[in-house]
């Protein structure tokens, strides 16, 4: 039984991943910015309500992780933002800087911290959640795709630097997911390019081969099996759930 803490697992692809992991019959820890998004976990599971990119708040949960667990198996550094959806020119500075916070930076505490526990016990597995806007880029989104892009190589990095220890990492890049975060985007997408939301929606399914959305258990199962021994020699790799991106931006 595997020791796993997930960051924003409080709703999403994080509380998809917890719940993922639980039912494999996995101990799990949660984290959120907002409490709010962890009152309703299902009993047993241990939360904290912290900043993602807060260090001291991040350096004590892990201290916190060591004195009631005694070390980590699997983290899922999975704190990200969608960010604005806007030209270049009109993003505003601390808007840049507030999604590649979030996106860059709180998986870098995530992995810093966890990395001294997983070392000394000479096992672990890092799985990171980027996204195919880190494999391809999309228009009006650049602080989120910039950050997305960095955290595959951060990844590659974790893989050469942690390797050695037996510790894995691997990145996770979702298409797109259906649930309220996506909603977000695809309102966002359709006032700056002047379409209905049906008509992004569209867009987004049309550009992959399997023709639709991917669900947020679709993540999910997939980091169980990469957290899992099964995947013992699976590590430095980036891999999509997203139904084959043929185009990642089709003009619809």
């Amino acid at each position: 039984m595997s020791r796993v803490l997930i960051t924003a697992g409080g709703s999403g692809i994080g509380r998809a991943m917890a719940e993922g992991f639980a039912a494999a019959g996995h101990q799990v820890w949660v984290t959120d910015v907002s409490a709010v998004a962890l009152a309703d976990v299902p009993e047993g599971w241990r939360t904290t309500a912290v900043d993602a990119t807060d260090e001291a708040g991040v350096k004590a949960l892990f201290a916190e992780i060591a004195d009631v667990w005694g070390g980590l198996d699997v983290l899922c550094a999975n704190a990200g933002i969608a960010g604005p959806t806007a030209l270049i020119e009109d993003i505003a500075l601390e808007d840049w800087r507030k999604c590649v916070s979030v996106n860059l930076e709180g998986c870098f505490l995530a992995a810093k911290h966890a990395a001294p526990m997983m070392k000394a016990a000479r096992a672990g597995s890092i799985i990171v959640t980027s996204s195919t806007a880190g494999q391809y880029g999309y228009p009006n989104r650049a602080p989120y795709c910039s950050a997305k892009w960095a955290v595959i190589g951060l990844m590659k990095t974790l893989a050469m630097e942690l390797g050695p220890f037996g510790i894995r990492a691997n990145v996770i890049c979702p298409g797109a997911v259906e649930g309220p975060r996506m909603e977000g985007v695809l309102e966002r997408e359709a006032a700056a390019k002047g379409m209905t939301r049906d008509e992004v929606y569209a867009g987004y399914a049309s550009g992959t081969s399997m023709g639709r959305f991917v669900e947020a258990s679709d993540i999910a199962n997939l980091a169980v099996f990469l957290g899992s021994d099964a995947a013992r020699l699976v590590s430095g790799q980036v891999i999509a759930v997203d139904g084959h991106t043929e185009n990642p931006d089709p003009k619809v």
